[in-house]
């Protein structure tokens, strides 16, 4: 007679592996949080941090490199080619950076959130429509469409912001429709439709609360495509006006001196840098914690 050998518990070992997963988790991501937290109070406070006025210079002054490299501690990070004093347009730049990812985040995330709800839950040729819609925004090249209407309407922070609303809200349309699929599959959205709700209520009330999570990770990743491209299209001179301190211009203004005034490019193109390694690494970070295979394990 031959004894039955049993198998590996597949379910313990798949339990094991999210409790180490979930272990392996940061409580807290403390560097990104650190790096915004900087960032949003020298937003706050630009004119009350910043020692210079960031737009006027002394021509004097101009090219002063910064003080751990023989500067004078008057101007810590340097000064830019007309004197200007490049920490003072750091902090300013800070407020524009905030205000067009606050902004840009929340109407393209209130659009891509509203298609792709509709698109999930409606189906047949409305799903077909929206996401066909995306997929042609998804081929539109940005970067040539932005310096187009840069040079037939003037650079200017409408144009700036409509164009990086239109870079995002597709990604939050694709996402929010994949969960939306999954969660119309439930039973209490089924036993919604049995009590003759209408499918605005059941959209307001059952699904939307189902995409907040897949909303808030998408939203908190994309905050570094905003900046990147915020920055990219003012280096191009496609973004804000030249009276505004951007960043992105500030490295491009830089790069007629890079040889001898490396600091004016290199400065604001590590706070860029910094500041999307934060957004990345927080927005991963949310991503692995509001994951609902590692939530419902309790360590």
């Amino acid at each position: 007679m031959i004894t039955p050998v049993a198998g590996p518990d597949l379910s313990n070992t798949r339990l094991t592996t999210a409790r180490n997963l979930r272990r392996q988790l940061p409580r807290w991501p403390v560097s990104s949080i650190v790096i915004l937290s900087i960032l949003v109070v020298a937003a706050g406070f630009a004119p009350l941090i910043a020692p210079h006025d960031a737009n006027l210079g002394d021509l004097g002054d101009r090219h002063i490199p910064p003080v751990l490299f023989g500067g004078t501690p008057d101007h810590i990070l340097g000064t830019d080619g007309l004197g200007r004093d490049i920490f003072s347009r750091i902090v300013h730049g800070a407020r524009i950076s905030v205000a067009v990812a606050v902004v840009t985040l929340g109407v393209g995330g209130a659009i891509g959130t509203l298609l792709g709800i509709v698109s999930g839950y409606a189906g047949g040729w409305v799903d077909e429509v929206i996401m066909r819609i995306v997929d042609i925004k998804f081929a539109v090249p940005l970067i040539l469409i932005a310096l187009a209407l840069a040079m037939i309407l003037g650079p200017s922070l409408g144009l700036l912001l409509g164009l990086l609303v239109f870079l995002i809200w597709g990604h939050f349309a694709r996402q929010v429709r994949a969960e939306v699929l999954v969660i119309v599959t439930m039973d209490y959205v089924a036993a919604a439709r049995s009590s003759g709700a209408s499918p605005v209520r059941i959209m307001y009330r059952h699904v939307l609360p189902g995409v907040i999570n897949i909303v808030v990770v998408v939203g908190t990743l994309q905050v570094g495509a905003v900046v990147l491209a915020e920055a990219s299209l003012s280096f191009l001179g496609a973004g804000v006006p030249s009276s505004m301190p951007a960043w992105g211009a500030m490295v491009a203004e830089g790069r007629l001196y890079i040889d001898t005034a490396w600091w004016v490019s290199l400065v604001p193109g590590v706070v860029i840098g910094l500041l999307v390694m934060a957004v990345t690494l927080l927005g991963d970070w949310l991503r692995d914690r509001l994951d609902p295979r590692l939530r419902q394990v309790q360590l």
